[in-house]
């Protein structure tokens, strides 16, 4: 039976328009023999079919001011007076619903299958604080040490303390944003209370971290019938200061794949990645990053939907592995 599909993309972030490219390029690369794709653009609680793509026929897109709306009560949609109710959710929204664990809820209420980490997990690993706060002690990896902050908290006196606990620099990043929105390189202490409201335009919480002077990895993993597998390390080579906004889509950074390291340190990474893929409880393809440093490893941070589009890292990952990126989905999808 040919299983429908839901590919959910868009977000109420401001990561949203990058989620849609992620979306469009994942719906394109599914299997048209085995799925019908449909694709579902979601933002700020509407959700509307953009296109379908019936197995073996081309994609239909949907007119702006026509689009059929999505039914939530069942996680269904009508075209052309038929009711179609979806198999299954592959979701591609980058920020949330998608990956703070709300669309998940949604959908194991409703008990439909759906291509991420489960709800609890999503909402714990993109929150970048309480990620690290599940694996610290956990001796995995190493941790940078770390200042928290609330909205509403003296925005002041966390400046004084990060000053003495922490040192220069460090990085002020919303805890559950992505895309570098939010992020800021922090060198002096006046300069901290201005870029810890910055972040606090994107979320209502903030993490400092002490910055990390080393090489910055990445490794994505993936679970298949028989468990979790690494693919291949990228190293990220970034010609501005840090691998931000800029770097990361105005080409301003250069991805080595697979990364020009020693084998024992690949090894390591991806040893580790899978570990922490395990231990966190981890399902669909999830990217880890890290600083490695003369003094080990540093974990960063997990991208539980990590970008999808045909210059991003999980698919160059793919493609050095050797495998084929349809068929890479289909595993994504069956398992």
């Amino acid at each position: 039976m040919i299983k429908k599909i839901a590919v959910i993309y868009g977000s109420d972030s401001s990561e949203w328009e990058i989620s849609c490219r992620s979306g469009e390029f994942v719906s394109s690369r599914i299997d048209e023999y085995k799925y019908d794709v449909y694709e579902i653009f979601a933002r700020f609680g509407k959700w509307q079919l953009v296109a379908m793509r019936p197995s073996n026929s081309m994609r239909v897109p949907f007119p702006e001011g026509s689009r059929p709306e999505v039914d939530k009560t069942d996680f269904s949609v009508t075209v052309l007076g038929e009711k179609v109710k979806f198999d299954y959710a592959y979701i591609m929204q980058h920020g949330a619903p998608g990956e703070s664990g709300q669309l998940q809820g949604y959908l194991e209420m409703l008990r439909i299958p759906f291509s991420t980490c489960s709800a609890f997990v999503t909402a714990v690993a993109f929150d970048k604080y309480s990620c690290k706060s599940y694996l610290r002690g956990s001796g995995i990896v190493k941790l940078a040490d770390d200042a928290f902050i609330r909205k509403g908290d003296d925005v002041e006196a966390c400046a004084e303390r990060v000053a003495e606990k922490l040192g220069f620099p460090v990085f002020v990043k919303p805890t559950d944003g992505g895309s570098s929105f939010g992020i800021s390189k922090v060198s002096r202490k006046e300069d901290l209370p201005s870029a810890i409201r910055y972040a606090f335009s994107e979320g209502e919480t903030v993490i400092i971290e002490k910055g990390i002077v080393g090489r910055e990895l990445t490794c994505g993993v993936y679970k298949d019938a028989k468990g979790p597998k690494a693919l291949p390390v990228i190293e990220i080579i970034t010609q501005n200061e840090y691998f931000d906004y800029d770097a990361k889509y105005n080409g301003r950074s250069s991805e080595v794949c697979p990364a020009e390291i020693p084998d024992e340190l690949r090894d390591r990474l991806q040893k580790t990645s899978v570990e922490i893929y395990s231990l966190l409880g981890c399902s669909g393809v999830v990217r880890f990053d890290y600083i490695s440093a003369e003094d080990g490893l540093y974990f960063l941070e997990a991208n539980i939907i990590p970008g999808m589009t045909n210059a991003s890292l999980v698919p160059k990952m793919v493609r050095a592995a050797g495998l084929d990126f349809t068929a890479f989905l289909s595993t994504i999808i069956e398992n």
